[in-house]
């Protein structure tokens, strides 16, 4: 039986450009699906944040240039709390599977390793 499971991940990027998150979000999203062994079919859905620094494009686009045509996609601000890591993108994708959550493997890359080192491969 399947069910619906969250993955989260996030990265960083060096400016606020489109080119930048763009490159940054398909790294993202291509090491999540690689990661998990997922099929597009298999994403649910995805909702994505991006620190106030980062306005120069929607990571959302970059879902949609690796064919994420018809999986519901979601962008907002995170929450600025000071102090915290600058020019990140984030990604709760949510996948149908039959893996529990233990068994998914979820995505920090660059900088943002930092925010969860407890999920990170040992």
């Amino acid at each position: 039986m399947a069910f619906v499971r969250g993955i989260r991940g996030a990265i960083t990027v060096e400016r606020n450009t489109p080119e930048d998150i763009l490159a940054a979000t398909k790294e993202l999203l291509e090491a999540i699906v690689r990661e998990n062994d997922l099929r597009v079919e298999d994403i649910a859905s995805a909702f994505f944040t991006v620190t106030r620094d980062l306005n120069a494009e929607f990571p959302a686009t970059a879902a949609r240039e690796i064919g994420w045509q018809y999986v519901p996609l979601l962008c907002a601000t995170e929450i600025d709390v000071p102090g915290r890591l600058d020019r990140c993108i984030r990604v709760l994708v949510h996948v149908n599977t039959t893996k529990s959550q233990r068994e998914l493997r979820h995505v920090y890359l660059r900088e943002a390793t930092s925010l969860r080192t407890d999920l990170l491969p040992q």
